[in-house]
């Protein structure tokens, strides 16, 4: 056989990338807790001095107002965010409840940024609805939770977004797509103390409804 001669065909399709969007409500307050600038310029400065970072070094004081800031995404047009990989990793997790590959998803879905963060450049989805309040509540933390400390964080009380998300549309149907972001709204919910929390079963916090426009939100 002249191998010179032998063709291999691919049978791959086109990206079948289609996209679409809703509007969700919050039925619950939205907590969002950025990991703040002073923050990493704290723990960066700590690193640098090495051994003798703690030695006679006297507690700063705590600034909460400036705390509050600096838990919040705010974009470079000065409107509160939400990191769109929230809403893509809730989407992607809720894949669990479904039967759904979650790799799969992790190929299949995405979500279209309104803007980015003014310091770090994270995508971010507006956040539509009322301002921000400054919450404060008491955390464990240290090895084993054997510390605690006062964590001030943004929180929305009343809150909505409009969501353009991306998908596959050899894997999702525009149905599945609504029915998955349905279930992140009941079962997984979005930032701080979601029921999907990572470290703990969650606040109630982040959890949502579809709704059908931008006035639902804000009525």
């Amino acid at each position: 056989m002249d191998k010179k001669n032998d063709k291999i065909q691919l049978q791959i399709a086109p990206p079948n990338i289609k996209t679409v969007e809703f509007f969700i409500k919050g039925t619950a307050p939205l907590v969002v807790h950025k990991f703040s600038q002073k923050a990493i310029l704290q723990i960066r400065q700590k690193q640098e001095a090495g051994s003798v970072a703690n030695k006679g070094k006297k507690r700063e004081a705590k600034d909460f107002d400036s705390l509050f800031i600096g838990a919040r995404h705010l974009s470079t047009d000065g409107w509160d965010g939400i990191p769109a990989s929230a809403f893509r990793c809730a989407m992607i997790s809720a894949c669990r409840v479904c039967g759904f590959k979650m790799s799969l998803a992790k190929l299949s879905i995405f979500i279209k940024a309104d803007g980015f963060d003014a310091v770090e450049g994270t995508p971010l989805v507006k956040i539509l609805g009322d301002k921000p309040e400054k919450h404060e509540s008491m955390v464990r933390i240290g090895i084993g939770g054997s510390g605690t400390d006062i964590s001030v964080r943004a929180m929305y009380r009343n809150w909505g977004a409009r969501l353009r998300i991306s998908f596959d549309g050899d894997q999702f149907s525009e149905q599945d797509v609504a029915n998955l972001l349905m279930r992140v709204g009941i079962q997984v919910g979005i930032c701080e103390g979601r029921p999907d929390s990572k470290n703990s079963a969650g606040m109630g916090w982040g959890v949502f409804t579809i709704v059908n426009s931008e006035d639902e939100i804000t009525e």
